[in-house]
């Protein structure tokens, strides 16, 4: 199965020179693993979200280049009214999120993978949307998705 991973993972991965914790080293572990498999994807928000905010031209030149390796998930005008309903629904919880946090939910919603995310506020989403997120394996284990 396919995966949406998220910016916060991406930039761990492949704009800091190491991982500072344990945590995000097995982050970048699973990431790898998951590239591996061929399973990672993107979305194009995703995308421009990782190379933003990269003065130096040589860094983004090379940081567009290796991300090139990766699929797309293709984008709907479905896509974008599931993002404008998750957020209707997310705020009438009280819970606010960005219209790219909305829209990667949507996607990984209409196309039924999970999202691989360091940003905790998927967990508030999650527990009012119909979406999976990927638990990272620790060593020696397999995947897990938290299903709602």
């Amino acid at each position: 199965m396919k995966v949406l991973v998220d910016t916060s993972i991406w930039s761990l991965a492949l704009r800091r020179s190491a991982p500072c914790s344990i945590e995000e080293k097995i982050l970048v572990d699973e990431l790898h693993e998951l590239i591996n498999e061929a399973r990672a994807l993107l979305i194009g928000p995703i995308r421009q979200e990782v190379l933003s905010g990269i003065s130096d031209k040589g860094q983004f030149t090379d940081l567009k280049e290796r991300l090139q390796a990766f699929e797309d998930l293709p984008l709907a005008k479905e896509d974008y009214e599931k993002a404008a309903e998750f957020f209707n629904t997310c705020r009438s919880a009280g819970i606010q999120g960005s219209q790219i946090d909305f829209l990667i939910c949507a996607a990984a919603f209409g196309a039924g993978i999970p999202i691989f995310t360091s940003d905790k506020d998927f967990l508030l989403y999650s527990r009012h949307l119909k979406i999976s997120l990927l638990r990272p394996r620790q060593p020696q284990d397999k995947p897990q998705i938290i299903d709602k």
